[in-house]
């Protein structure tokens, strides 16, 4: 399968670039013409109502889900194509899963091996994926478990752990891979309100240290704290953006407006 494209030269300062991306499922636009771009070490915070389109744009940028027109870079390569002139092809399946190495995806779910232990599941795709030594991949993890304060639960299983505890191990899961962007999809939905400090304080260490993050949250003070640039979208379009004290505090848009006022 192939399709026309215009130019697909990433800007050069943009470690994310979404270019005039669309998405539909049967009759259902689901996105309608998204363009975003991310710098490098910036956290971007994607805010909307349920059905905006959120969650499918950031499965789109690992090419979970496949865009029906548009295209999206990461670090300069193109995700799920490959440019022939002023076509663009998809790429296997196989190339597809080595470009996801590159981009760590946080669900809202944990989405764990229930049958692997903490430390197991943090190595499987460093040592499947990657082929790194497993006693590299263990040293790895356990440096891992340290930075998300869990060095002492490497031997449990996800079952013996709290929903926070287990969010924690998938950002580890997910940092094994050492990508070059980091996606998550409402990170602390799922979990208890105690809970969802810990999991929010882990993701503010990572911004600290300059990891290019999008993450889609209803965490309305993560994003004011933590967001160089704040997107508001809803019903397939970005409506506003830019930093958070403008979309946040001064928002230009009429619907912007109305979203805050329910959720501040």
């Amino acid at each position: 399968m192939s399709s026309t494209t215009e130019d697909t030269t990433p800007t050069p300062d943009a470690m994310v670039e979404i270019r005039s991306v669309h998405k539909r499922f049967g009759s259902l636009d689901v996105l309608r013409g998204i363009d975003l771009s991310v710098r490098a070490g910036e956290v971007t915070v994607v805010l909307g109502p349920s059905g905006s389109g959120k969650s499918t744009l950031l499965r789109t940028i690992n090419h979970l889900e496949k865009v029906d027109r548009g295209w999206i870079s990461v670090d300069g390569t193109l995700i799920g194509y490959r440019r022939d002139g002023d076509k663009l092809y998809e790429l296997r399946e196989r190339e597809v899963l080595r470009q996801r190495t590159r981009i760590g995806f946080v669900f809202q779910n944990f989405n764990l091996f229930p049958h692997l232990t903490v430390v197991e599941n943090i190595i499987e795709a460093p040592v499947a994926a990657l082929g790194r030594p497993k006693k590299e991949a263990l040293a790895t993890a356990e440096r891992l478990l340290a930075r998300v304060g869990l060095a002492d639960k490497a031997e449990a299983y996800p079952k013996q752990l709290s929903g926070g505890q287990q969010q924690r191990v998938a950002i580890a899961r997910a940092l094994a891979l050492e990508p070059k962007l980091l996606l998550f999809d409402e990170p602390t939905s799922a979990l208890d309100p105690e809970l969802v400090g810990e999991v929010l304080d882990v993701i503010k260490d990572l911004a600290l240290q300059g990891t290019t993050m999008i993450v889609v949250t209803h965490e309305i003070g993560f994003a004011r704290e933590v967001a160089d640039t704040v997107v508001f979208m809803d019903e397939g379009r970005i409506v506003e953006q830019g930093a958070p004290g403008d979309v946040l505090d001064r928002p230009r848009h009429e619907r912007t407006r109305a979203f805050l006022s329910k959720v501040l």
